[in-house]
């Protein structure tokens, strides 16, 4: 029999073995906080291992690897916990969150059911499948309206069981900022920072709010007031950094400092992560925002030399080069992730930076299939257009050109430039076939060039009138009864030509055109000899190579010369 002070030394030793891995797991989900996941990742395999019935411990370790965007071994891990305890209802949400990833709407549904029915009065539950509901699923990492209702639906269940849960706060907070409610995101993070004052995250939190306000000064007291709490909080630089770049975009007068003090502080946050392979990772996705192509190049390279590194590497290889004009070792890097990533992983500006890659290397037409897959699957990316417009009329493929252009005219939005209903109405002009007449394409071409006039009436763009009377004149269905559509549009053009001073070279022969076209019409429609012998001789001098002038000439018999 055990003595009595045998039971109680053995409940101190049991008592004490239990706070030590309490302890740890504490400390490993501090370092999940702070975004050091490679150290909570061996802590947290160390936990399962000795202490493999506690569910706990397999749920965060399966979260770390959803943060690294590792689903296929999270899911593995989710369900070694659900092994562990069949009623783990964190386990449950991270299958949820795996599903999500997966876009497994039914495992999504069943699963977050599933954890919510065995949270019982337990509010973390609630909150993970609440931050499951904000995991960024697509292309532009923004959360949909529908997945943010969703997140507040149930963090708004979880607040009802416990209103102190600072996390769940913090979370309701994001969802809310998600959808731009800044009032309710501002109070949920608010009460965070009331109940625990030494939580950094709710002040971080806060200084995100603040930044998507342009709230700038704000929001960097709210980071510094984080680091005050806790010097080597991470996540503060990190966020820090990305207001920087913001900050960059908004303030043209502030981009060069910024830019530079948001490398700082970015470097600053790697230096207090564990400089593992996914930290780096982060680091590139932020590179590419800050238009870093160089420095992106350089970590990536370094990244791809390591055997453990995740193949997303590829991607950013293949985006550097692209944008570094490095083009075969950029299509080269882009098959490889096609070839290694799950494809679920692929986005698709994959396919976009595949594309621009194949044309970049002359395999357009591939190239351009490639393109409207990018754009197939995100049709949001209406720059795109011009780009497969672009490799269209270096075919000489006029016609699918203007009707590329023509999407950017019709779908681009803010971003729709006056050139680009300019090359829009060129290229249906170059398109058109005379032997094999189309005179839609011509109609599509006259009110293209018709849009540029009306919007630079106050700054006329003379090749708009030019290419505009060159359009009019292939309406001409009988060419020996001439009706003159062109006429008004060549006479424009020399008026605003003319009014810019002396012409250069490739404008002469343009204007030789204009005056030759207003002396055969002088000649045959006005019977206006004078006019056209006048029109005919200003042709000449600025294009003595013109054929219209130098035959009108000829059959005068040389009459004019000198005029």
């Amino acid at each position: 029999m055990i003595s009595k002070i045998a039971k109680a030394s053995l409940g101190l030793v049991f008592l004490g073995s239990s706070s030590v891995f309490a302890q740890s797991l504490a400390d490993a989900k501090k370092a999940i906080d702070a975004e050091q996941y490679q150290k909570a990742e061996s802590m947290l395999k160390t936990l399962t291992t000795t202490q493999p019935t506690k569910d706990e411990n397999f749920f965060y370790l399966g979260w770390v690897y959803i943060k690294q965007d590792y689903a296929d071994s999270a899911k593995v891990v989710f369900n070694k916990g659900i092994a562990a305890n069949p009623k783990s209802a964190l386990n449950y949400a991270g299958l949820g969150a795996v599903a999500r990833l997966d876009k497994d709407n039914s495992g999504v549904t069943t699963n977050f059911n599933q954890a919510v029915a065995l949270a019982g009065k337990d509010a973390k539950p609630y909150t993970y499948v609440g931050l499951s509901y904000l995991l960024p699923t697509t292309a532009d990492k923004k959360v949909t309206p529908a997945d943010a209702d969703a997140a507040i639906a149930v963090l708004t269940k979880g607040k009802a069981i416990n209103a102190k849960d600072v996390d769940l706060l913090i979370a309701l907070g994001d969802a809310y900022r998600s959808v731009l409610k800044s009032n309710e995101a501002y109070s949920n993070y608010s009460d965070a920072s009331t109940l625990d004052p030494k939580n950094p995250a709710a002040k971080v939190a806060t200084g995100v709010l603040y930044k998507f306000a342009n709230n700038f000064d704000g929001s960097e007291q709210q980071f510094k007031d984080a680091l005050a709490i806790n010097a080597n909080y991470g996540p503060a630089y990190r966020e820090w950094a990305e207001t920087d770049l913001r900050w960059s975009l908004t303030d043209p007068k502030m981009a060069s400092a910024k830019i530079k003090e948001a490398v700082d502080h970015y470097k600053q946050y790697l230096s207090l992560t564990d400089q593992s392979v996914e930290s780096q990772m982060r680091y590139a996705d932020f590179l590419i925002l800050a238009g870093d192509y160089k420095t992106l190049q350089q970590v990536a390279t370094d990244l791809s030399k390591s055997a453990s590194t995740n193949a997303r590497v590829y991607r950013y290889l293949a985006y550097a080069a692209y944008e570094n004009k490095d083009y075969q070792n950029g299509l080269t890097a882009i098959n490889t992730w096609f070839q290694k990533a799950d494809p679920k992983r692929i986005i698709p500006r994959d396919y976009l930076y595949q594309g621009r890659l194949q044309i970049a290397l002359n395999q357009d037409s591939v190239g351009i299939i490639t393109l409207q897959k990018a754009l197939t699957l995100d049709s949001t990316q209406t720059d795109v257009y011009a780009e497969i417009a672009k490799s269209y009329f270096r075919q000489k493929k006029y016609a699918q050109a203007g009707d590329a252009y023509r999407e950017v005219t019709l779908k681009g939005g803010h971003s729709v430039k006056l050139t680009d209903y300019f090359y829009e109405g060129i290229s249906y002009y170059y398109g058109y076939d005379t032997k094999a007449p189309n005179d839609s394409l011509l109609t599509r071409a006259d009110s293209a060039f018709s849009y540029v006039i009306a919007k630079t009436a106050s700054s006329p763009f003379a090749d708009a009138f030019l290419y505009r009377a060159r359009v009019n004149d292939l309406k001409e269905k009988d060419r020996n009864n001439i009706s003159g559509y062109a006429k008004p549009y060549y006479e424009k053009y020399i008026e605003v030509v003319n009014a810019k001073g002396a012409p250069d070279e490739k404008t002469k022969k343009s204007l030789a055109e204009a005056y030759a076209y207003l002396g055969t019409i002088y000649q045959y429609k006005e019977k206006d000899d004078a006019k056209a012998s006048e029109n005919f001789a200003k042709a000449r001098e600025l294009d003595p190579a013109n054929k219209s002038a130098a035959a009108y000439f000829q059959r005068k018999g040389g009459a004019g010369k000198g005029k």
